[in-house]
């Protein structure tokens, strides 16, 4: 090996262990509560879109499991998510989503949706867990106990996996509406309130799956949805 090589391999290891350092940090929940059994994260994704449905993930991980680079989905690239989401589908115990669409967040509220996505997620897990480790919320009406934990997908390993599984499972839809739906740029804007979003909006009218309760600045409230493509 060259000096050159050995430099590399030595930044590459110095690399990699930071990577493990930072990661043993967000298993601060994760040890703190290792002894009430399994552990589940919970997190969603859309809640701020215009269009589009709120995706719950519910994850399970072993206790000794590692995962390099997760962190807050929104902090990682779509490549990256996209690498780690096929590598916790393979490692999890357990993986559950939750989906809850346009016109039910329009009847209940994005809150309310919201929860019900989570619950979903739960209630689709294939073991039941002993704790859920939740970002930020307390979910109503689910009977295992909880911790809500503020910014939790950047705290906790088992909620940023959550993240990721549901950031890539939305986008993923997202993108499918684009050829369903085509000129709101589904597949760059996921559906939020981008310029090039507002502005298709206004020409075109709402389709579908616009959530009528936040376009009511953009668009008249008795626009048709059925004439959109």
């Amino acid at each position: 090996m060259t000096k050159a090589e050995l430099l590399r391999e030595q930044k590459r290891q110095e690399r990699l262990k930071a990577e493990r350092e930072r990661l043993e940090t967000m298993k601060e929940y994760e040890y703190r509560y290792m002894d009430r059994g399994m552990l589940c994260g919970i997190d969603e994704v859309g809640r701020g879109p215009l269009a589009g449905p709120v995706v719950a993930g519910a994850v399970i991980l072993p206790k000794d499991c590692e995962i390099l680079y997760l962190n807050d989905s929104k902090k990682l690239t779509e490549k990256r998510r996209e690498l780690l989401y096929d590598e916790i589908m393979e490692k999890a115990l357990a993986v559950s989503l939750g989906v809850v669409g346009p016109e039910r967040i329009d009847e209940i509220n994005i809150l309310q949706a919201t929860y019900e996505a989570m619950r979903i997620a739960v209630a689709g897990l294939k073991v039941r867990p002993d704790l859920l480790l939740n970002d930020a919320v307390t979910i109503p009406q689910v009977e295992i106990p909880q911790v809500p934990i503020v910014k939790g997908d950047a705290k906790s390993v088992s909620i940023a996996a959550a993240s990721v599984i549901a950031k890539v499972t939305r986008d993923r839809m997202m993108a499918e509406y684009e050829n369903i739906y085509p000129g709101y740029g589904f597949a760059s804007n996921k559906g939020y309130g981008a310029a090039k979003h507002i502005a298709a909006l206004k020409e075109l009218g709402p389709c579908k799956i616009h959530r009528r309760s936040f376009i009511k600045n953009f668009v008249p409230e008795n626009s048709v949805i059925e004439s959109c493509p």
